[in-house]
């Protein structure tokens, strides 16, 4: 057998049981024995319960494609592979398995490959007893532990967590328990002669799947994370410091290097050092007390999210102060080029601003709630800020986003205008012109009632939009400061309500529709004072709008903005196609898992702080979340139709729309919260907040009494002392003994505080 057509296959041990020595063996050789008839009789047999058979099984090993003198050991490993067999001992999951691989350009340009998350898949097949094994390719950098936990995330299934040496073997499996296989399978790359790599693995995988010549960690080229080492240190070394400043970068480097000198040998820059001179730095660095350094995570952390180097200290900075941390990387077509050139502080901001427009393309979509009933994606969101504070990034973005409604507007409203020129210019007794019921979708948020009403009703099923530039001149267009005449409308256009008005006047729209309105707008915090009164704060409209906060402008430099080039404008177009695409039921069961969790655990810090304020915008801050999810979710897609075998939710999906929630929740509660709360009438009694680990319900000791509890809560009413108690033990916290005493049972909650 040639050379050549040994390093197209991976797998050795032809023979039977694993003794057997580590012949290898080409593509048609695996393929023809898992044709054999008396392997499918001996996995029946073995499925049946005839356990001693499975020993004389052959064995392959999917970690390695040969080893010296064909003996199958750890130490005799000449060609270690980058790949990882994933073990799931439970049945039943192969085909949920199956269905979750999604489609993705191959890096060649060649074709395609199927993916689970980041993880390029070569094989899925049922193993003798119907577990489940999966084959994956490992990102350069990527450990197994690393991998097990992405594959544990992409199916929400755990594998086996133990880590597989480079000579595992694999029992063979017949043909019908095959359930994909990739081209790629059967292709190994030759290791090159020359380039200053071992060629022999060495103790584990851990070890073996690890680069000899790495040039990423996590993904990231060690180049660009000691690029951001010298900018944060005093840069480059200069004349008579190089060997300090190389030490001490060895030292912090070391840390994201498994503590490897061979590894560090390579990825270290030399400037002008010999082997032998960098190898005494190498091993001077090594010699010191084994610890990590925080500043080299905070720079994989951020380089990992996509952030630019020059903005890593001000990333950081705005997730200390919002508890947000927006991973660019992770972004889907659209989302991730309309944070292009935008500073990092204002990345939540634009995110905001497009979600509903975004929404509003996707009008002919519907999903499944937590609650099971079905929503459209109805968003409305508020960016505030005070003047100067650069909210026209948020309008420029919007405007690409735009673009596709306004072109198609545009065409309308030439339209209607020939249609009102020709009625104006007609003869007294000559018969008006048939009005052309045209769709337009964009409307300006001061249009009349009237008009409003007339374009929902040639709406043809779609979703309006608006963006306003002012608050401040839509509050002064709805009435004597107050959003009276529109009030309603955006109300009910969270939900898809019913909205209409009659009237006996031809001059006046009539008539009743559902309320299909997505709109963007832009103010200043005094703008948003005098629009949510009390009124709009008590009445609901509040905690249906998401809100978002400009950065601090005061005292601060100018900050810098980039420019999108043609190609990220373009993909932005291509998102909003793709989301145009969508139709009928898109369907999110771990998307609705999480956010039922996420709401649930803010039910339970709510009732621990008594926070009534809490209580009433989580609900709907997980609604708004959920939404901002389903549009990540198809956007991530590459499906047009969505249907039951739609590719499954993704952990960056999962987080994305938690973030959201978790944004939407504290920005309405730190700008209306307490105009909500003087709202409640039992607002001083019910509703006093406490800090972070300070809730009523953990201050009180496991037995406890009414006075304990009156104590606490010194300035509640007797009634509300009632309802406290009859809460707790409704929920099953507590249990009394007797009229006056209660304890805490283990069913109390265990959550801490967030506020």
């Amino acid at each position: 057998m040639e050379k050549a057509m040994i390093m197209t296959m991976k797998f050795t041990c032809i023979g039977k049981g694993h003794g057997a020595p580590a012949i290898p063996a080409t593509k048609e050789d695996w393929e023809a024995l898992r044709r054999e008839s008396w392997l499918a009789q001996m996995c029946a047999r073995i499925e049946k319960g005839d356990e001693q058979l499975k020993h004389r099984l052959p064995v392959w090993t999917p970690h390695c494609a040969e080893f010296k003198d064909n003996h199958r050991a750890i130490a005799d490993a000449v060609k270690p592979l980058n790949r990882l067999m994933l073990d799931f001992d439970e049945k039943g999951h192969t085909d949920e398995i199956v269905s979750s691989l999604t489609p993705s350009p191959s890096p060649n340009g060649e074709g395609s490959e199927m993916t689970l998350g980041q993880l390029v898949v070569l094989l899925v097949e049922e193993s003798v007893r119907r577990g489940t094994h999966v084959l994956v390719e490992l990102p350069e950098g990527m450990t197994p532990e690393e991998a097990q936990a992405l594959m544990q995330e992409a199916t929400g299934f755990t594998p086996d967590a133990a880590v597989k040496d480079v000579a595992r073997c694999i029992y063979m499996v017949p043909e019908d328990h095959t359930k994909y296989v990739s081209p790629k399978l059967f292709e190994v790359s030759e290791f090159k002669e020359g380039d200053g790599c071992a060629e022999k693995s060495s103790v584990s995988q851990n070890e073996s799947r690890v680069n000899p010549c790495p040039k990423k960690f996590k993904g990231i080229p060690y180049s660009s994370i000691v690029a951001e080492w010298w900018r944060r240190n005093g840069g480059e070394p200069a004349e008579g410091e190089r060997n300090v400043k190389l030490h001490k970068l060895a030292v912090n480097l070391r840390a994201i290097c498994d503590n490897k000198k061979e590894v560090l040998m390579q990825v270290m820059p030399r400037f002008g050092l010999s082997d032998v001179e960098l190898k005494s730095v190498v091993d001077s660095a090594c010699k010191e007390p084994t610890k990590g350094s925080r500043l080299m995570d905070q720079i994989v952390n951020a380089l990992e999210m996509g952030i630019p180097s020059d903005e890593i200290e001000d990333a950081e900075a705005v997730a200390e102060e919002t508890g947000v941390k927006v991973n660019v990387k992770a972004l889907p077509i659209g989302l991730k080029e309309s944070l292009v050139g935008v500073p990092v502080s204002m990345h939540m901001p634009v995110l905001c601003g497009i979600m509903p427009i975004a929404a509003a393309y996707a009008d002919q979509v519907t999903v499944e709630y937590c609650d099971g009933n079905t929503h459209r994606l109805g968003l409305m969101s508020i960016i505030r800020g005070e003047q100067a504070s650069n909210k026209s990034v948020v309008k420029n973005a919007v405007d690409i986003w735009k673009h596709q409604l306004d072109e198609e507007d545009a065409l309308a409203r030439k339209r209607e205008e020939e249609w009102k020129e020709r009625k104006k210019g007609r003869k007294a007794n000559e018969k008006a012109p048939e009005d052309p019921h045209v769709l337009i979708r964009v409307v300006p948020v001061t249009v009349s009632c009237s008009t409003l009403l007339k374009r929902f009703k040639n709406a043809q099923g779609h979703t309006l939009y608006s963006f306003g530039e002012e608050l401040d001149t839509l509050r002064k267009t709805n009435g004597a400061g107050s959003w009276s005449s529109k009030y309603d409308i955006y109300r009910l256009s969270f939900d898809y309500g019913e909205w209409g008005q009659d009237y006996n006047s031809d001059q006046a729209e009539s008539g009743v529709v559902n309320v299909a309105y997505n709109w963007t707008m832009l103010g200043t915090n005094g703008a948003m004072r005098k629009c949510f009164k009390s009124d709009n704060i008590e009445n609901g409209l509040s905690s249906r709008v998401l809100v978002a906060e400009m950065p601090d402008a005061s005292f601060s430099k100018m900050p810098k903005f980039g420019k999108r080039s043609a190609e990220d404008e373009a993909r932005i177009q291509q998102a909003v196609t793709r989301l145009r695409s969508f139709s009928g039921l898109v369907d999110t069961p771990r998307l609705r898992k999480a956010i039922e969790a996420w709401v649930e655990e803010k039910r339970v810090e709510a009732a621990k702080d008594i926070d009534h304020v809490k209580d009433t915008y989580r609900k709907r801050a997980a609604v708004i979340g959920f939404r901002c999810g389903v549009i990540f979710h198809m956007l991530e897609s590459t499906q047009k139709e969505p249907s039951p075998l739609c590719t499954r939710e993704s952990k960056a999906c999962l987080d994305f729309a938690l973030m959201m929630a978790q944004y939407c929740l504290d920005q309405q509660m730190k700008v209306f919260g307490e105009a909500l709360r003087n709202e409640y009438v039992n607002a001083h009694d019910e509703c006093q907040r406490y800090g972070a680990n300070h809730s009523i319900f953990d201050q009180l000791a496991p037995a406890f009494s009414r006075d304990d509890l009156r104590a606490l809560k010194h300035d509640c009413s007797e009634s509300g002392l009632r309802n406290i108690i009859m809460r707790w033990k409704r929920d099953g916290w507590i249990e009394s003994v007797d009229r006056h005493h209660f304890r805490k049972t283990s069913q109390c909650p265990n959550v801490p505080s967030s506020h």
